[in-house]
This record gives structure tokens, sequence and C-alpha cells, in this order.
């Protein structure tokens, strides 16, 4: 399939009001705000969850719990399947203003659950549910959202305008972490144990109002509404096998390098916190400083990375990130070993290096589907791959660790997973300035600005 013209039809992001853009990064970022907040709640707080919600011994109830936070991840492709569709036929907004509710009312709904001393085996069944359902409604957020924000953004500029999106993965994240904290020296361990932990999922409910009104006021998509105008009467897009059959290319790439981008991203964000805890004996409180302040860094130097991707182009920004970062793990690890002050410098620099990657997620994957596909194509390239090395990636890394005996298992693992990026990123072609109206992967090569 090669890139067709529909000139008269195009309708191009920077001819949309600044105001309208401006609410669209506001309205995407503040979804991925509410589905970071509740990953970051559940793995800065899972000590507690697990005590409150599994039978058994501590450490038997923690890998309980991280493997509830595993299980979610499966149904994630389910969503995929079920959102990404939806959206590329009714549009990106109504999708989008469904998935937040239902992250944000399964979130709150975690933090009501009765504990295991009350109701037994309920307890776990109960928030197994919640996170299912947490994850299917995750399947259709995070592609939705990536989709809609590069839809809206001018092509010369989608990656500084897309990092927005990240930012609001860090905010929300930061939030849940330092909410938690924060209760925690407030309240005490005792109080946390036993009632203080479902605080934070209470603030979930006020989040996904916040991001469904914001969401409920943008028109679709400028790129939507043209493919919309520009495709043939009640001609529905391609179904899941045409999808399969057509766009295996892009599917696969991304799905190569979302193993790079998320055994990464949740080994640093969502492990770390248990890691630091359990196997290297920092305090509960340091545990959960150390990412804070690596995160707090890393979203000051997300727009200073997107910008550059606009101007470097994605490939290079993707290359530096997986090379650093195989180069870097082990002996970043090793300094985090050292103490509190190491771990905070070798959770910043493995943090800084993942920067180019997490910055330009949301300007290279929609560019490499076509629109009529481009919703249903990301999320579930990205969410099958997800399910598989994303959300597994603290249980594979704890479970590592307790058959060698070797605290460095995560960083081999990420090594291996950025190895797999690196050959994911050999078929990727460029999309920086390229227009979202484009095949990037068909044969006509006329319109390439960046060939790298």
């Amino acid at each position: 399939m090669t890139a067709t013209s529909t000139a008269p039809l195009e309708t191009s992001a920077a001819s949309d009001s600044r105001p309208a853009l401006r609410r669209a990064i506001a309205a995407s970022a503040m979804g991925n705000a509410t589905e970071w907040f509740d990953y970051g709640i559940y793995a800065y707080g899972v000590t507690y969850i697990s005590s409150a919600l599994f039978p058994g011994e501590t450490d038997e109830a923690v890998l309980f719990a991280l493997a509830t936070f595993a299980i979610s991840f499966l149904v994630r492709p389910l969503g995929g399947l079920f959102w990404g569709p939806l959206g590329d036929r009714l549009g990106r907004k109504s999708v989008l203003a469904l998935t937040i509710l239902l992250m944000s009312a399964a979130t709150l709904c975690v933090g009501l659950i009765p504990d295991h001393a009350t109701i037994g085996f309920w307890a776990p069944a109960l928030l197994i549910l919640l996170r299912m359902v947490q994850g299917f409604s995750t399947g259709g957020e995070y592609g939705g959202a990536a989709t809609f924000m590069a839809e809206y953004a001018p092509d010369e500029h989608r990656g500084f305008y897309g990092s927005f999106l990240e930012f609001g993965t860090l905010a929300g994240f930061s939030l849940g972490a330092s909410l938690m904290l924060g209760f925690s020296l407030m309240l005490g361990d005792q109080a946390m144990h036993a009632w203080g932990w479902r605080i934070p999922f209470l603030v979930a409910a006020p989040m996904g109002l916040v991001g469904m009104y914001l969401r409920s006021r943008l028109e679709d998509t400028p790129v939507f509404r043209a493919a919309a105008l520009a495709r043939e009467p009640k001609a529905p897009p391609p179904g899941l096998r045409s999808l399969m059959r057509r766009y295996w290319r892009p599917m696969l790439v991304v799905g190569g390098l979302v193993v790079a981008l998320n055994v990464v991203n949740y080994t640093l964000l969502s492990y770390m916190p248990t890691y630091l805890q359990r196997r290297l004996g920092l305090s509960p409180d340091e545990a959960l400083v150390v990412p804070i302040v690596g995160m707090l860094l890393m979203m000051i130097f997300l727009p200073f990375a997107g910008r550059l991707s606009d101007r470097l182009g994605r490939r290079p920004m993707w290359r530096i990130s997986l090379l650093g970062l195989i180069m870097g793990a082990v002996p970043l690890y090793m300094l985090m070993a050292t103490g509190l002050i190491g771990a905070i410098a070798g959770f910043v620099m493995l943090g800084l290096l993942y920067v180019p990657q997490l910055a330009t997620i949301s300007a290279t994957f929609p560019a490499l589907f076509p629109t009529q596909v481009r919703f249903a194509g990301f999320a579930i390239a990205y969410n099958v791959s997800t399910s598989i090395f994303g959300g597994t990636a603290p249980v594979i890394g704890s479970s590592l660790i307790s058959a060698t005996g070797n605290e460095l298992m995560p960083a081999f693992y990420m090594m291996i997973a950025c190895g797999a990026g690196l050959v994911a990123l050999h078929f990727m072609p460029e999309t920086a300035g390229r227009s979202l109206h484009e095949d990037v992967f068909g044969r006509s090569s006329a319109s390439i600005r960046h060939n790298r």
C-alpha cells in the first residue's frame, strides 16, 4: 500500500487553534496520568496490599500481589481488540471517554475491598477481578491517547507535543507514589497496614471525572475527521484478519520495540520500590523516595527529548537509549546497591537513559499505521507485547533473583530486552516530520524527510 493524497480533505493539526491543541494535550495526558496513578499506588503500596488482601507469610503474599499486578496485563490484548477497532470506527474521543471512566472506577473500588481477615478468599478474588477490568480498559486507553495526541499535533512538532503524554505518565505515577509515601510518613506503618493504604485509591474517582470532562469538550482529531470524510459511505475499517495480513510489519516492529520499552519501564517504575526494599535493604520510605526523585528529573527532560527527536529523528533517539541501557544496566544496578545515595544516582542515570524512548512513544508508534487502522493496529500490537513482557517484568525479575541468588538479574533481563528492541529498530522506518496521511511502510519514498 502506497501513500495516498487526500489534499482537498486533509486537515492539518496546525490549522486547528492553539487552544484546541492545548486542550487535546491536557485531555490525553490526564487519561495517561490516571492509568499510571493506579500503577503507582499499587506498585508502591504492594507491601500493604499484600498484607491486607492475601493470606500467607510476607514474602509469599508479596509474590501473589505482584502476580496479580501481572494478571491485569493478560486482558490488555482483549481490551486492544475491543477498543481499537471501535476507536477506528466511531472515533477516538468517544472511546477515550469510556476507558478513563472504567479505569478510575476500578482503581477506586480496589480501595474499598474488605481485607482477607473479613471476607477470606473473596478479597484476592475481587482484587483480581478489578485488576482485569483495569487491564481491559487500559488496553484501549494508551493506544487511543497516543493516537489522539499524534493526530492533533503538527507533523513537524509531533515529538515535542507527544512527549507531554509521557509527562502525564510520570506525573500520575509520581502522584501515586508521593501519596503512598506521604501517608506512610504521616500515619506510620501500623495505620498504613490497617487502613491508610486505601486512601490513595479513592483519589482516582475525581481524576477520572476531570479527564472525562476534558475529553468531552473536544472534537475528534483533524486527521480522523479527514479520513472519515474520505472513506466510502458505510465502509468499516479493516477487520482483525485483514489488519494482521496487511499490516503485520508495523505490528511486529511495534511489538519488538515494546519489549524493550516496557521491560525497562515496569522494572524501573513498578518493581524498583520492592527491589530496593526487599533485595537491597533500604527502608520502605527510602525505597519510595528513590524512584520519586528519579521520575521528577525524568519529567524535566521529557519535552527536551521530544523536541530533539523532531530535529534528529526517532531512530537515533531510540538507538542512543537502547545502547546506553545495554552498556549501563549492570554498572548502574551495582551503584544502586551501595546505599541510598548510590540508589538515587543509579536510578536517575537509568531513567535518563530511558527518556529518549519514553519521550517519543506517541510520536513514533501511531505514525507507523495508516489512519483507518491506527488505533486498532497500535493498541493490539502494543498491548499483546505489553501483556507478555511488561506486566510480567516485576514477577520475572523477582523470580530470577530467587532462582539464581544474583541481585543483578533484573539488569541482565533489561539488557536482553533492549537487544530485542535494537533488532526491531533496524526494521523501523523514520517517521519524524512525515504526515500521518502517509503509509510509511509503503513503496513510495519521495516524501521521506528523514532517511536514517
